[in-house]
């Protein structure tokens, strides 16, 4: 327990020591919030959809917790080409704390991204509906976040490519982003759209995340949190397949 603790703790500290990592990282949220959230917040609204602020903020949250989360995988090739991979390796440590304690610190940072997130919302106007559901709320994004850790880490595990590993994760993200849910509703989607979106794990993090927040959802909060906890599972399981058989 005492290595997963210390391999979280070295991922935290990482990320709060680059303070422009840490600015630099609410950017893009921002960004989404502002153009999507008033640009089209009038056609939202004419649609009879209320406020596309309330509508679009767990989107963003999760967006966030997305890209910071599967990119944490790139730490572990940094770690591979830099030798404190194979320094670890060695220690008389399971691989599978090492796996364990890389994916709760990657998830970890996540979830405070998607912290850092929720204030953003709320300062553009966001509101939520039951601030008591708040604790439901962060536990699907840290369920997001365990998930897409380990998924990073099972790719990285495969590869020693850093720049490979940013354009497979690219082809990867934005179908996964997109698909969810996040920026539009799922509902009167025809058949093959409805489908993708059924098959996307965001769909259903963002889903109990808005309804959570917002009350409004697609598939009630039982089902996304037991949907995204079954693929959480799997997605860890799977990273430490990969890592116990990854060379150094």
């Amino acid at each position: 327990m005492s290595t997963i603790y210390i391999l979280w703790l070295r991922q935290v500290k990482k990320y709060f020591r680059s303070r422009s990592r840490l600015i630099g990282s609410l950017g893009q949220p921002l960004l989404f919030l502002l153009a999507f959230g008033f640009g089209f917040g009038s056609i939202f609204r004419q649609a009879g959809q209320g406020s596309y602020i309330q509508f679009l903020g767990p989107g963003i949250i999760m967006m966030s917790v997305l890209f910071t989360a599967v990119f944490s995988g790139i730490d572990l090739i940094w770690d591979r080409q830099f030798g404190f991979l194979k320094e670890t390796m060695v220690a008389p440590v399971s691989r599978l704390e090492i796996m364990l304690g890389k994916t709760a610190g990657g998830a970890t940072v996540a979830a405070i991204q998607g912290a850092l997130v929720f204030v953003l919302t709320l300062i553009v106007g966001f509101r939520p509906n039951d601030w008591f559901l708040l604790p439901l709320a962060a536990l699907f994004v840290f369920l997001v976040a365990i998930l897409f850790t380990a998924l990073g880490i099972t790719i990285a595990s495969t590869m020693q490519d850093m720049q490979g590993f940013q354009l497979i994760m690219n082809f990867m993200v934005m179908p996964i982003f997109f698909l969810s849910g996040a920026i539009f509703p799922l509902q009167g989607l025809p058949f093959v759209m409805d489908i993708v979106t059924r098959l996307d794990p965001l769909t259903y993090g963002i889903d109990g995340l808005r309804e959570a927040l917002t009350s409004v959802g697609k598939f009630g909060i039982a089902t996304d949190l037991a949907v995204i906890t079954i693929i959480a599972a799997f997605f860890v399981v799977l990273g430490s397949y990969f890592f116990e058989r990854i060379e150094a």
